[in-house]
């Protein structure tokens, strides 16, 4: 048997052995945990891929939400922290952009750059390989936005920005955004700007998408100045990439020793110099837990071994496509899907995450 099938059956046998039992609130590095809105008179059936970002007036997360993923009366929705809570979700943009009809918002994604206003960039279109992009800004901490305008096209066709997890901003103040395509398999790539999303450049794709079709990236640093990169794919197992230049260019895409059920993934690099990634440490079976029915936080010190220290979710339902950052003060927040019917927020101290 080959060493990559090897692995990937061991992945499939042991995907949730000797994990950590579901957290509680209060207990070792899970602080808090909550529902972003109740699940009672929620103003739309479902919602999904939650992002999150801390701005100069507190935290702001986003979602896609509507009657059910890929309707067209689908929309992003805002949310801000204030004073300790939630503020009642609103519906920020739609998919009405004159065109011949209405098509669904897709994937959206907050990003606080070190100068500039908060960045929201999200997909508009009826599948995810017709998609394109656009971006809309605030200057008052997400309570209002405006400056809506679609990124345009590149040589991948029509730009979308980040995929699904936040971008990075480079020593050189040039926005990383890492993206994907899945109209020719499924393949990373990067949109880089300079100028605040005026114009773009195109790095990749990293991956021919046949021996890993991966998509969904989140960019890790690393003390030598490498990047790295953690992928989605469908191969039963989460990838990786990494970059000696910047992000210029990037090593053949490799199997982490993390399992994935095909799901999107984040991770984030810790101010004390760790990586920490959040994830569903299960494959596609019928044994639980399997597919979406778990969701667990893994640390690294090098990018290469992981180690998984606390399990947010393990039941019956999906928890899925989690996004994370650290904060100024550094506390970890993490959001996710909760059943397709609410968005959680939990926060974590990284101190006890060992």
């Amino acid at each position: 048997m080959k060493p990559l099938l090897i692995f990937l059956t061991a992945a499939g046998m042991c995907a949730a052995a000797e994990l950590p039992p579901k957290a509680q609130p209060g207990q070792g590095g899970l602080l808090s945990a909550g529902y972003i809105y109740p699940l009672e008179n929620r103003a739309t059936p479902q919602c999904h891929a939650s992002t999150l970002a801390e701005t100069k007036t507190g935290l702001v997360a986003a979602w896609f939400a509507g009657t059910r993923e890929k309707h067209d009366d689908v929309g992003i929705r805002v949310s801000r922290r204030v004073d300790g809570r939630w503020t009642a979700p609103v519906e920020v943009a739609t998919g009405a952009e004159g065109e011949d009809k209405d098509y669904p918002c897709w994937n959206p994604v907050l990003f606080q750059p070190k100068a500039g206003p908060l960045m929201l960039f999200y997909k508009v279109g009826p599948t995810p390989s017709t998609w394109w992009g656009v971006l809309m800004t605030s200057t008052d901490g997400g309570k209002t936005w405006g400056n809506r305008r679609k990124l345009g096209k590149g040589p991948l066709g029509h730009l979308i920005g980040p995929v699904k997890n936040k971008p990075v901003q480079l020593a050189d103040g040039a926005i990383l955004c890492p993206s994907s395509t899945e109209f020719d398999g499924w393949r990373v790539h990067f949109e880089i700007t300079r100028d605040l999303g005026k114009t773009w450049q195109v790095i990749g794709p990293i991956n021919d998408g046949n021996t890993f079709g991966a998509i969904q990236p989140s960019v890790l640093f690393h003390r030598n100045g490498d990047l790295q990169v953690m992928c989605r794919s469908r191969q039963r197992v989460v990838t990786t990439s990494r970059s000696a230049d910047g992000g210029k260019t990037w090593s053949l895409m490799a199997a982490s020793p993390l399992p994935n059920p095909n799901a999107g993934t984040d991770a984030v690099t810790l101010a004390d110099g760790r990586q920490l990634i959040v994830y569903n440490h299960t494959v596609r079976g019928t044994i639980f837990p399997a597919n979406r029915t778990m969701l667990n936080v893994a640390v690294s010190t090098d990018g290469k071994s992981w180690k998984p220290v606390l399990t947010l979710e393990r039941a019956p339902g999906e928890y899925s496509y989690p996004a994370v950052i650290q904060a100024r003060d550094g506390k970890v927040h993490v959001t996710y899907t909760w059943q397709r019917k609410t968005i959680k927020h939990a926060v974590l101290d990284s101190s006890k995450l060992k």
